[in-house]
């Protein structure tokens, strides 16, 4: 079907952040005496606002993070995006065919304000969404995998739920959108597709979303 609405996660979607943030995120959590390696932050973390963060640091151990653990931990990845973020590649096509298809599309991640922000000014990706098309659990106090954040874009987008569609790359996210009543599109680069089972289909690079968003070889083809 073709859709009213696209909306794309952020991170590990349209930029490729999950790898130094995940990083940063272990190294940050190992030095407070948390230790977890990389893997770890993978597999708990990706797709997570950083209140889950807190909550499973604390169910496991019973001793709460610092009160500036947040603020530290993006002050140390804020710079390093600063120093070598990238976009996902082929993912500014995408964004461009949609925008020539006159589909509307946005972004709604689990990250804060300042942190989608600085991962699209870095990457050169903001111009093509602009304020009003930027969602953040801060927006909603419940992350992924509550709903509530794709509930609350496609309610400011003005789109039924049922005429959206999401792209994800985190079991967290597809699981967020699945209870949203939207499709859901898993993209596999970083996450085994096994993990994003509920999705409606999956694609390992960018170039292969706009068929599947039903807008054809023409759109495909801008994407590369």
């Amino acid at each position: 079907m073709r859709y009213d609405l696209v909306i794309f996660d952020n991170d590990g979607v349209l930029v490729d952040s999950e790898p130094i943030s995940n990083r940063a995120l272990a190294a940050h959590l190992t030095e407070l005496g948390h230790p977890t390696t990389y893997e770890d932050s993978l597999r708990d973390y990706m797709g997570s606002a950083l209140h889950r963060v807190h909550d499973l640091v604390y169910e496991r151990s019973g001793r709460r993070l610092p009160d500036d653990f947040d603020d530290t931990f993006h002050r140390r990845v804020f710079a390093e995006f600063r120093r070598g973020l990238q976009p996902v590649p082929g993912v500014a096509g995408v964004l461009a065919g949609l925008g020539a298809a006159g589909v509307p599309y946005c972004v709604a991640s689990s990250g804060s304000h300042e942190r989608i922000r600085v991962t699209l000014r870095t990457t050169g990706l903001y111009e093509l969404f602009g304020e009003e098309r930027i969602f953040s659990s801060q927006d909603v106090g419940r992350g992924k995998p509550a709903p509530d954040l794709f509930l609350h874009a496609a309610a400011a987008m003005g789109v039924p739920p049922g005429r959206c569609a999401v792209v994800e790359d985190s079991p967290l996210g597809v699981h967020a959108a699945v209870a949203a009543g939207m499709d859901v599109y898993g993209f596999t680069a970083m996450t085994p597709a096994a993990e994003l089972a509920e999705a409606t289909a999956l694609f390992s690079a960018p170039a292969e979303l706009p068929a599947l968003l039903g807008h054809g070889r023409d759109a495909a083809d801008s994407a590369i």
